[in-house]
């Protein structure tokens, strides 16, 4: 059914319980800063709704609230590569130890090794993430064979199949730009981008196992994330009645969010772990077929700009006219 262990992987999130907490630690900060943001923002139109009805004072703190989300959404935009870079590479440098079986070097906690071993690889939180983003690019592209394969057969309703399927898909290969990441990590090169580059390619000679395992754990977070959202219902309705002028809609956006927390700081490791797992039994022994090297480049834009990148050539990969 799938090719991961499960119990592998949990016993695997308790030994890196410091990344667990470090991640509990940052994702529900930013779902409070959501929260109090927000509630600013309501609060500060609730005061200026005072200068009109009721009519008004409602719809200026619905407004309020509105800006406040966005603004915040907007500081966390541009925190992203560093979530990125701290948390998320550093719990995989980690996990890469355990799934090697090494043990964690002496008198250095994990998270000092982790940012030693992140730092050496990636010098700077922007390389690390121009890399996930063509890393995700390329992953897109493979995932579409799967698409252009339905497309091709003759079978009433196959495009709307092929539609539905492409929408699935593009939620489950969520997990894959990391564990991609994990191989560049793992090589010890000193060439990050042409790690990612084989690693993408060994990730494409073998798209079937991946996608496979990759649907039933989207299959599996999701079902949980869905579970915790309902779970989470009930406190964020007392958030949103706290908040001035409580607008209906909160509760549910605040419940989203707390659930997407949830998701991020413990049901996503748990995937990337499993991925993990299935992606470095699965290439064991093989070396990149050049074939599939040839294939993605004529596919991906985003795999030639990498190619580029890894032989010292930026200025061929910017002048790239092709995004996919």
């Amino acid at each position: 059914m799938w090719n991961f262990s499960i119990g592998r992987a949990l016993g695997m999130m308790v030994r890196t319980l410091p990344f667990i907490l470090l991640r509990l630690a940052v994702y529900f900060g930013i779902t409070l800063g959501y929260l109090l943001i927000t509630g600013v923002g309501a609060g500060v139109g609730y005061g200026i709704g005072g200068f009109g009805d009721d009519a008004f004072r409602a719809t200026t703190t619905t407004w309020g609230g509105i800006v406040g989300f966005g603004l915040f959404g907007i500081i966390m935009y541009w925190a992203r590569e560093y979530i990125l870079y701290i948390v998320k590479a550093g719990h995989i440098a980690v996990l890469i130890e355990l799934i090697d079986g090494n043990p964690m070097p002496q008198g250095r906690s994990q998270l000092t090794h982790a940012t030693t071993v992140v730092k050496e690889r990636f010098p700077q939180a922007s390389v690390l993430f121009v890399i996930d983003q063509l890393i995700k690019g390329v992953v897109r592209t493979v995932t579409g064979l799967m698409r252009g394969i339905l497309t091709v057969l003759p079978i009433p309703g196959v495009q709307s199949l092929a539609g539905i399927l492409s929408a699935f898909l593009r939620v489950a290969v969520g997990f894959v730009d990391e564990v991609i990441l994990a191989y560049t990590i793992r090589t010890q090169s000193d060439n990050a981008w042409e790690s990612a580059q084989e690693a993408l390619v060994l990730y494409g000679q073998n798209y079937r196992v991946m996608l496979k395992n990759a649907a039933w754990l989207a299959i599996i977070v999701y079902v949980l994330s869905f579970l915790v959202f309902l779970v989470m219902l009930a406190p964020a309705a007392l958030v949103v009645y706290l908040i001035p002028g409580a607008w209906s809609a909160g509760g549910v956006v605040f419940a989203l969010l707390l659930a997407w927390s949830i998701k991020a700081a413990l049901l996503e490791p748990f995937a990337i772990t499993c991925m993990m797992q299935v992606y470095f039994k699965t290439i064991e022994g093989q070396t990149p077929d050049p074939e599939w090297e040839a294939k993605l480049e004529q596919m991906s834009g985003k795999f030639r700009k990498l190619k580029a990148r890894a032989f010292g050539n930026p200025q061929a990969a910017s002048t790239d006219s092709n995004p996919a």
